[in-house]
């Protein structure tokens, strides 16, 4: 007798967790609509930082990749805060991803993953996983520093002329002259330094300006954006219905690299602004050339890392630009070392008057007997007369 095919006796499998299956397609984007507690399936790799916390704030169960969960070209350390956080991350064949259905319930083992009456193998994605893929990031994108040099100066030479022309003089309700703008991307760490800038927000109301979903990250944090600055599939319907001013970015050369569709479909009520580079770089130029006194940003790429990491073919145009508007350009991570007051002092400071306090409250209780003894001799010596 097979004893191994009797349920009595066979091993149970180890269960990871089961639940509903949230599955997104293609690029990441934002995870607004994931309800709570899902399991997510996912196409794509290499979930960056600011992904991962909006994934944890949404209390995901598990991440299903339907292939890698790092590709090992781009360095990120979104999965290993995943899995810092105990949330498990499963890689399964790509071959399968046609099997997971939005709102299907998933069973996920140790290395199996039961869903849809199917039952197939996986395998778990460790952190040692995430330490051989980021090493393998680093050196790739190391060896990308020459040819990204080289092409980032040839777009450079290409586009200085374009550069010198000064932008389409749109006519905006917002005022900019004499005023700090506040730029808002998308880059790494930006809703973390969004929500540390409250404080230079409300001491200095500047022009709010938000690109792509750092505009949906000014509203998500009650504030509203005076103008968006962003590629047209870059605009949520929350920001064409918030009453900001709405600066559809295109690309001068009708022959350009990217296809921005069709903007005037979406909404008659915007501008179009024809300039070179990408909405980072548009949005800029547009708040220095409308007289922006300080341009302070928050997850603006500004680093050759942050491009080269990332793969990003505009980096030409990004360095003209910055040396363009030249010292009027602040990244808030700056503002905020400077504007921080040390706290060593304060620590001295309350040390010392603990300190002192209770040196004072021993000298008068010192008084206090010395006074007592006296005035208890003074009694006897009384009493001796």
């Amino acid at each position: 007798m097979n004893w191994s095919s009797l349920s009595l006796f066979a091993a149970k499998p180890n269960l990871i967790c089961k639940g509903k299956i949230a599955k997104i397609v293609g690029s990441f984007g934002t995870f607004e609509q994931l309800a709570s507690g899902r399991i997510l399936v996912l196409s794509q790799s290499d979930i960056e930082e600011e992904q991962a916390q909006e994934l944890l704030e949404r209390r995901v169960k598990a991440i299903v990749h339907c292939g890698q969960a790092m590709s090992g070209v781009f360095p990120t350390e979104g999965p290993l805060l995943l899995l810092q956080q105990h949330v498990p991350i499963i890689e399964v064949d790509a071959i399968h991803a046609e099997i997971f259905l939005h709102e299907t319930e998933m069973i996920i083992y140790q290395d199996m993953i039961h869903v849809g009456g199917q039952s197939f193998s996986s395998k778990a994605f460790t952190r040692e996983d995430w330490l051989l893929a980021q090493r393998a990031a680093n050196d790739h994108a190391t060896e990308r520093w020459e040819p990204f040099i080289e092409h980032t100066l040839a777009y450079a030479m290409r586009e200085k002329q374009a550069l010198k022309e000064s932008l389409p003089n749109l006519p905006l309700r917002t005022q900019f002259t004499g005023r700090h703008v506040l730029i808002v991307s998308e880059g790494k760490g930006y809703k973390k330094d969004l929500q540390a800038a409250s404080g230079f927000i409300t001491a200095f109301k500047p022009v709010l300006l938000g690109i792509g979903a750092g505009a949906d990250a000014l509203l998500a944090n009650g504030y509203h954006p005076d103008v968006v600055v962003s590629d047209s599939d870059q605009i949520s319907k929350r920001v064409w219905k918030s009453g900001a001013e709405i600066i559809v970015h295109t690309y001068p050369d009708p022959q350009g690299m990217f296809d921005n569709g069709s903007p005037a479909s979406l909404s008659p009520h915007h501008h179009l602004l024809p300039c070179i580079g990408n909405s980072e770089d548009a949005a800029l130029l547009l708040a220095y050339e409308k007289g922006g006194e300080w341009l302070i940003t928050v997850g603006v790429r500004s680093y050759m890392s942050d491009f080269v990491a990332k793969g990003l073919a505009n980096m030409g145009s990004t360095l003209l630009v910055r040396m363009k508007i030249g010292a009027r350009l602040v990244d808030i991570k700056s503002l905020q070392a400077l504007t921080r007051q040390p706290t060593g002092w304060r620590r001295e400071a309350l040390s010392t008057i603990g300190l002192s306090c209770a040196f004072i409250g021993l000298s008068l209780f010192q008084l206090h007997w010395i006074l007592k003894r006296a005035s208890h001799v003074v009694w006897k010596l009384v009493g001796a007369e």
